[in-house]
């Protein structure tokens, strides 16, 4: 048995247990993350062969921890809580003053274990494109969208929207943005960042408008942005289920009402 670093080659393997957990997974979001914090991604192996998973990420005082998976057959002997320990390890020595992570009902007091306390809840909500003509698409630069997401998380994330920037389309207004991503043939909104409430009708009605009509749309909410799960729902979107959004050590400066949708489904916050 050998933990090791997270290499290009381990990404099929990966993805194959991704997909049989049904999670919402690509190639590119995995590359993103190795290239950004490559220290913070690690397999496990038996024999050379990978039999888990855990990636990171390090933004400015906050990490983030996502995609811990063992396959099947191998859990229950403490790989899981083996990985966990060595992601919170390469955080915390790069500096990291909170890391954060989403978890299941069934995770969340495994987390609570290891210093993690919840707060917040996250919805998945599912929807459609609608497609149509986008009315007056205001361009936003790379530094513009840096400045508004710190307004929301107390820091800049920059490897984060600069690295989501080069594949997405990207929504602008005076006091937020939208990001659109592609996922085969889902499609994700997030992140999803507003300080004026009044834009983010417009920012979802053109990105509604840009995916394609029917094409099936997905989003993490926090729960208690109520006027995003308000909005999303008068626009035909339901409630698909539900995680706990945790952290440990210094509670962060999250603005949770700022938040719309965050920008992953779970690995990078």
């Amino acid at each position: 048995m050998m933990l090791d670093q997270l290499s290009h080659s381990d990404i099929p393997a990966f993805m194959d247990l991704a997909a049989a957990e049904g999670w919402i997974s690509s190639e590119w979001e995995l590359g993103l993350l190795m290239e950004s914090f490559p220290e913070g991604c690690f397999a496990f192996r038996v024999i050379d062969q990978p039999v888990a998973f855990i990636t990171s990420v390090k933004y400015d005082k906050s990490g983030w921890i996502g995609n811990l998976v063992v396959k099947k057959a191998m859990r229950g002997k403490g790989i899981g809580s083996v990985l966990m320990r060595k992601a919170l390890e390469v955080l915390l020595r790069a500096g990291v003053e909170t890391v954060w992570l989403t978890a299941s009902d069934a995770g969340k007091p495994i987390y609570e274990r290891v210093g993690f306390a919840e707060i917040g809840k996250i919805i998945r909500w599912k929807g459609r494109g609608e497609g149509g003509r986008i009315r007056n698409k205001r361009e936003i630069t790379v530094e513009e969208a840096i400045a508004l997401d710190s307004l929301a998380w107390g820091e800049r994330r920059c490897s984060l929207i600069r690295g989501i920037c080069a594949g997405g389309e990207v929504f602008g207004a005076e006091g937020g943005f939208l990001f659109l991503q592609g996922h085969g043939a889902l499609m994700q909104v997030g992140p999803w960042v507003c300080t004026e409430h009044n834009d983010a009708p417009l920012l979802l009605e053109a990105a509604l408008a840009h995916a394609e009509e029917s094409r099936e749309i997905l989003l993490d909410v926090p729960g208690g942005n109520f006027a995003a799960c308000a909005l999303l729902a008068s626009k035909g979107f339901t409630g698909t289920g539900r995680t706990s959004l945790m952290f440990c050590g210094v509670k962060p400066l999250y603005s949770q009402d700022r938040i719309y949708a965050l920008g992953s489904m779970g690995s990078m916050g």
